[in-house]
């Protein structure tokens, strides 16, 4: 079970599902930086507590919105890491590849907004 695609049709399957965010979570997520990564590395997996044999799709690196204040002005900004192998791996073809893309996405933008596991999965998302 496999899809592969393009760098390109990746990025395009990610702006196609940017482009159906709700104006104000569109507006709220421009600062978020977006990139896309063949797999996670060690160190990213240490971090969330991904062990052996599980698999990581995305990550959020930053600071919640529901957790900022003034003194982060002069803070990197977020970031979404979305790894292409792990989720083109799971999908059979590309209109799955595509859902499984803008969930992932939605999960990670969702830990942006201060939602937790329990909130994620509860919305679908997990």
């Amino acid at each position: 079970m496999s899809c592969k695609v393009s760098k390109g049709q990746f990025s395009d399957i990610i702006l196609s599902a940017l482009a159906e965010l709700p104006p104000d979570f569109a507006e709220a997520t421009q600062t978020l930086r977006i990139e896309v990564r063949d797999r996670p590395t060690r160190e990213m997996l240490g971090d969330v507590g991904v062990t052996d044999g599980r698999t990581l799709l995305g990550l959020y690196r930053g600071r919640p919105a529901t957790r900022r204040s003034v003194e982060d002005s002069a803070v990197l900004p977020d970031v979404i890491y979305l790894f292409q192998r792990e989720l083109e791996n799971m999908c059979d073809s590309e209109e799955q590849l595509q859902v499984e893309i803008r969930r992932t996405l939605l999960h990670e933008i969702g830990h942006h907004f201060g939602l937790d596991e329990n909130d994620l999965e509860r919305l679908g998302y997990s």
